[in-house]
């Protein structure tokens, strides 16, 4: 494997050397040779021997990137402006990890088009990356409720997919009866008549809802001319419909002759709230929230950074004529060349101080601040609670990273236990753990919650007990864990564990860390359900507490998470045994034809619906095996052909 540059003076020195002193673009990947970063610079060979000179002027997210830097490659470019088109390119399909400026933190919700698909769907989402570049996405909007309204009112106005998976095979639902679907399951409609109804309901989301009642009256005109009054009564449905969906929406602002997205930032030494306004015709139609870490970053290169990123995403449509800031940017004549690039027309990035303009700000400004003083309520809500249950447990410190376990089964069958981790008091969902129960004497018929959780703590806390083992120092081993460069896995230790149980589940955990030696390493309590009483290891009492104190509120909320987690795998697990139990009973179905059958068919009742020849069509299935498979779900058919063969024999 390729050693980091960091690692190679020599050889890195000779790389930097290679890079020209000219405009472009430069991308670093890792020893898997997998995209960390992209950037850009007018001088390339500056830009990227700064990231090697001294560690303490970058951030500790930079530092962790560099010591993984394996390979540079560079991408000359005639301008600056060509190399900020480039670099959002780049970054919009490639999606680099270290590229991230917006937290992807699933505060915000976004609408999500799937332009890659034949038959688009369009549904709400909060995860934005890791799709084809052809889909669209449209927020993030900062009202959920109301989003989820205008999707609902969509749906009702313009004739869309309204599930995402066929209810029938080989027939329509009720939808299409009463209008509500143009039949895309049994392609009623052509992929590109329903684009075109897409591309409708785009404009609704655009902001160009004006621009749609003018192609809607004309088109309405054009049917009313025709003596077509079935059609342009449905026309007319539909701008009714859109006076509906954004009546509640928009407020009047001053100046209706442009069009313009309004953006304002408030920060903190280590917190942004972005607020973008956008306005359509002298109407605000959407107000998008960003949310940024602001460590040792200027006022105007976050605004800066949120509209490269924010503008890379939308068509070109979406972006207005005219978009004003609360500070300069720090390339903001760039900027605006970009955008006007984008556009194919002139865009004007300005930084008012007067008048009405000046007033926009000023608004938008203040719902930023809203927005980052709950924020800030929101940290210290959860400071307090750490401090808390500091107290409670009696820890010196306030625990960082807590980890909550619960055991889910029904009566023995499907066992599995869930691990879920809060840091600073928020859910890390990057460190989830999902465990299927291994033990043998926990099966159908016969469950042990005890040596199930003791089961868990060994699997988890094996890899520490080892290095305990070796004669390593744990307490320098946690200290240095506690940095986001640490590179030898040994970064997952907890302050707190917390058990979903009693004494009982307490003592068998305890009990299984003593075989690993670690029991007077980790703190441990448990969470009883019945009185939201806290015990720890040896105390025949529980603590004294208020099921109400902010301390067993947090706990109550990382077990709930826990149970939640748990159930849900347990669930899964269940409903994938009942599937295979039912097709694995069928001659000639062995693992692999199932798992192509439930792939092709996405459920067992579609698989019962299906017609022979429609079984024939999935993968590695033959005509014999089809009959099979479908006299196995209606073998009343069976029945009836050997009546009617038995009944020609005779004649």
């Amino acid at each position: 494997m390729q050693r980091p540059l960091l690692e190679q003076p020599e050889r890195l020195e000779q790389r930097l050397k290679e890079i020209p002193p000219e405009p472009g673009c430069y991308l670093m990947r890792d020893a898997d040779d997998r995209l960390l970063y992209v950037g850009k610079s007018k001088t390339l060979r500056s830009r990227v021997r700064s990231y090697f000179r001294s560690s303490h002027d970058l951030s500790p997210r930079i530092r962790l990137m560099v010591r993984q830097i394996c390979e540079i490659e560079f991408i000359v470019t005639d301008s600056e402006a060509e190399a900020l088109a480039l670099e959002s390119n780049l970054i919009k399909n490639q999606q680099p990890h270290f590229n991230v400026l917006l937290k992807d933190d699933k505060k915000y919700p976004y609408l999500c088009i799937t332009w890659s698909e034949t038959y688009p769907r369009i549904f709400i989402t909060r995860r934005r990356r890791f799709r084809s570049p052809l889909d669209r996405f449209y927020g993030p909007y900062v009202d959920v409720g109301l989003l989820r309204r205008t999707l609902f009112l969509v749906k009702r106005v313009f004739p869309l997919r309204q599930r995402p998976r066929p209810l029938y095979p080989n027939r329509t639902c009720l939808n299409y009866s009463i209008g509500r679907c143009p039949g895309v399951c049994q392609e009623k409609v052509s992929s590109e008549d329903y684009h075109q109804i897409l591309r409708k309901v785009a404009m609704v989301f655009q902001g160009r809802s004006d621009e749609l009642r003018q192609l809607l009256n004309q088109q309405m005109e054009r049917y009313a001319e025709r003596l077509d009054f079935e059609s342009a009564a449905g026309i007319r449905d539909q701008l009714q419909g859109i006076d509906q969906l954004t009546a509640d929406q928009k407020m009047s602002l001053p100046d209706a002759s442009v069009s313009r997205d309004v953006l304002a930032v408030a920060q903190d030494d280590h917190f942004a709230a972005i607020q973008l306004f956008q306005m359509r015709a002298g109407k605000l139609v959407g107000r998008l929230g960003f949310a940024a870490d602001a460590t040792d970053l200027q006022a105007g290169l976050i605004l800066q950074r949120v509209i490269e990123e924010h503008y890379s995403q939308v068509d070109a449509v979406e972006i207005p004529p005219e978009v004003l800031v609360q500070h300069q940017l720090p390339q903001q004549p760039l900027i605006a060349e970009w955008l006007s690039e984008q556009r194919e027309r002139k865009v004007q990035v300005l930084h008012p101080k007067r008048r009405q303009k000046a007033d926009l700000i000023d608004l938008v400004m203040r719902n930023a601040e809203f927005e980052l003083g709950r924020a800030r309520q929101s940290q210290e809500q959860q400071a307090l609670a750490n401090e808390d249950l500091a107290q409670l447990l009696e820890l010196a410190t306030p625990p960082r990273r807590i980890e909550g376990y619960d055991i889910s089964h029904i009566q023995g069958s499907d066992a599995v236990a869930s691990q879920v981790v809060f840091i600073d008091g928020l859910p890390a969902k990057q460190h989830y753990r999902r465990y299927k129960i291994q033990s043998s004497s926990i099966q159908a018929g016969h469950s042990d919650d005890f040596m199930a959780m003791a089961e868990i703590m060994r699997r988890r806390f094996r890899k520490w007990a080892r290095v305990k083992a070796e004669g390593a120092d744990l307490v320098e081993i946690r200290r240095q864990s506690s940095s986001s460069l640490n590179m030898d896995g040994l970064h997952d230790w907890p302050d707190v564990v917390m058990i979903d149980g009693g004494k009982g589940q307490l003592s068998a955990v305890m009990e299984a860390l003593r075989e690993l030696d670690l029991h007077e390493d980790l703190v441990v309590c448990s969470l009883a359900k019945q009185r939201e009483e806290v015990f720890l290891p040896e105390a025949k009492q529980p603590l004294e507490s208020e099921p109400d104190q902010l301390g067993v509120a947090l706990l109550r909320r990382l077990r709930d998470e826990a149970h939640r987690f748990a159930v849900t795998f347990h669930r899964q697990q269940r409903g994938q045994r009942m599937k295979r139990s039912r097709l694995s009973d069928i001659p000639g179905l062995g693992p692999k034809r199932v798992r192509d059958l439930l792939a092709h068919f996405q459920s067992i009742d579609a698989i019962q619906l299906a017609s022979a020849d429609q079984l024939h069509q999935a993968p590695g299935v033959g005509l014999s095996l089809a009959k099979q498979i479908r006299a196995y779900f209606h073998p009343q058919e069976e029945d009836e052909n050997k009546v009617i063969t038995a009944g020609e024999e005779t004649a």
